[in-house]
C-alpha cells in the first residue's frame, strides 16, 4: 500500500453534526495524502469525521488562555506534528481566516473551501475575524474551492481572482444499486433555520391537507424553527419530528420517500445555500428531490429530469410538486432513477475527493 502524508484540515468547530457527513466527503477518494484535523474546539462526534482529530493548545487554564491568544491575536500554540505536507485546507472563510496565522507560523500554501453562508451572510463582514483578515487572505490563499457556481459568484463579488476560483462540488458515495423502494412519506433533512425554507414548507403543507392530500412529512434534525414545526405537527396530522439521526437512518428514510423537500431561501440575513449535501445523499438512493430554483440547488437538479424545482418561497408552487410526485404515477421513480445516474456520474464523492486531493498537491 502506498504510504500517505498527512496535511492540516482546519475547522474551527470540528464534529458539528450537520456538517460531518460531507466534510469527511471530500477526503475519501486521497491515496496520497492523509488530512488531519485540527481546531479550537472538538465536539464529541468529532471520531465520525476522522479518528486524527486535534485540539488546538492544552488543557485548561493554560490551553484556554492558547486558545484566546490563537484566536484573538493570531499567536500559534506549538504543535508537535512534523512531516506535514506543505498545504493546510481550510473549511469555511471562518476557518481561512483563523487558519491564517498557522499557516504562516508553519510556512504552508492555504486551500480554503467556501460552503455558501459563510461567505454570503452580511455579518460575516463586519468587525469579525473573517473581515479583518480577508484582504491578506485574497494575497496569500493559493485556491479558493466553491462547492458550487453560486458561491463562486458571490467569492467573486468579495474579490477573489478568477484565477483563484474553482467550482468543485462535494459529492457522495455511490456503493451499489439503490435499494427497492417503499415510499411512505416527504422528506425534510437539514437545521430548522429561516434559509431551509422551513416557513415555506409548513404553509405548504397546510394547502396540501386543505387539498386532502394526507401524504406526512418527516423532518429530521434540529434547530431555532423547531418550536414552528411543533406547533404545526399540532395544527394538522402527519407531521414527524425525529431531530438528528445517524447517516444510516437517513438513508433509510431516503429510500422510502416520496420526495426529499429542499425548499430553500435567501433569508433576511443574506444566508444562502451553497449546494445542500442532502441532495447528492437523496439522488444516490434514487430519492426524488423538490429544490428551490436557485444557487447551487438549480446546479444540482435539471428540471423534470432529475428532480423539480419551484421558485423559491413559492408556497403553491412546492405544494403543486409535491402532490405530482406523490399521486403521479411513475413520476417519483423516474425522477429518483435519472438523479442516481446524475449522483453516480457527476456527483460521485471518490472522483470530486480525487479532484481535491490533485488540488491540494499542486500547490
Amino acid at each position: 500500500m502506498q504510504a500517505t502524508q498527512p496535511f492540516l484540515v482546519y475547522r474551527d468547530r470540528i464534529g458539528v453534526p450537520s456538517e460531518i457527513g460531507f466534510l469527511r466527503r471530500q477526503y475519501v477518494g486521497f491515496s496520497r495524502l492523509h488530512p488531519v484535523w485540527i481546531g479550537r474546539t472538538v465536539l464529541p462526534d468529532a471520531g465520525e469525521i476522522s479518528p486524527d482529530t486535534h485540539r488546538l493548545g492544552g488543557d485548561p487554564p493554560l490551553g484556554s488562555l492558547q486558545r484566546f491568544l490563537f484566536r484573538h491575536c493570531g499567536v500559534v500554540p506549538s504543535l508537535g506534528m512534523p512531516g506535514l505536507a506543505p498545504v493546510l485546507h481550510a473549511q469555511f472563510a471562518r476557518g481561512g481566516a483563523l487558519a491564517l496565522p498557522l499557516v504562516r507560523h508553519l510556512g504552508l500554501r492555504m486551500v480554503v473551501t467556501l460552503h455558501g453562508g459563510d461567505v454570503s451572510k452580511h455579518k460575516n463582514w463586519t468587525g469579525t475575524v473573517l473581515a479583518k483578515r480577508w484582504p491578506a487572505m485574497l494575497r496569500e490563499t493559493a485556491c479558493f474551492v466553491c462547492v458550487s457556481g453560486a458561491v463562486a459568484e458571490v467569492a467573486a463579488a468579495h474579490g477573489v481572482p478568477a484565477d483563484k476560483l474553482m467550482v468543485l462540488p462535494i459529492g457522495v458515495e455511490i456503493t451499489n444499486d439503490p435499494a427497492i423502494r417503499r415510499p411512505s412519506a416527504h422528506l425534510f433533512v437539514g437545521r430548522f433555520v429561516e434559509k431551509k425554507g422551513i416557513v415555506v414548507l409548513a404553509d405548504a403543507m397546510r394547502r396540501l391537507r386543505a387539498a386532502g392530500d394526507l401524504t406526512p412529512l418527516v423532518c429530521v434534525g434540529d434547530g431555532p424553527l423547531r418550536p414552528m414545526l411543533n406547533a404545526l405537527a399540532r395544527e394538522i396530522p402527519g407531521i414527524i419530528l425525529t431531530g438528528w439521526l445517524t447517516p444510516d437512518a437517513v438513508r433509510a428514510r431516503m429510500t422510502n420517500a416520496v420526495s426529499l423537500v429542499v425548499p430553500s431561501v435567501v433569508a433576511s440575513d443574506g444566508d444562502a445555500e451553497g449546494l445542500p449535501s442532502v441532495i447528492p445523499e437523496a439522488m444516490a438512493q434514487a430519492c426524488p428531490v423538490i429544490g428551490s430554483d436557485q444557487g447551487g440547488i438549480a446546479e444540482a437538479i435539471s428540471d423534470g429530469v432529475t428532480g423539480l424545482l419551484v421558485p423559491p418561497g413559492d408556497v403553491e408552487a412546492l405544494a403543486v410538486a409535491m402532490r405530482r410526485v406523490a399521486q403521479e404515477p411513475g413520476l417519483g421513480d423516474q425522477l429518483g432513477a435519472a438523479g442516481f445516474r446524475h449522483a453516480a456520474s457527476a456527483l460521485n464523492a471518490h472522483i470530486q475527493s480525487a479532484k481535491l486531493e490533485d488540488l491540494l498537491l499542486s500547490v
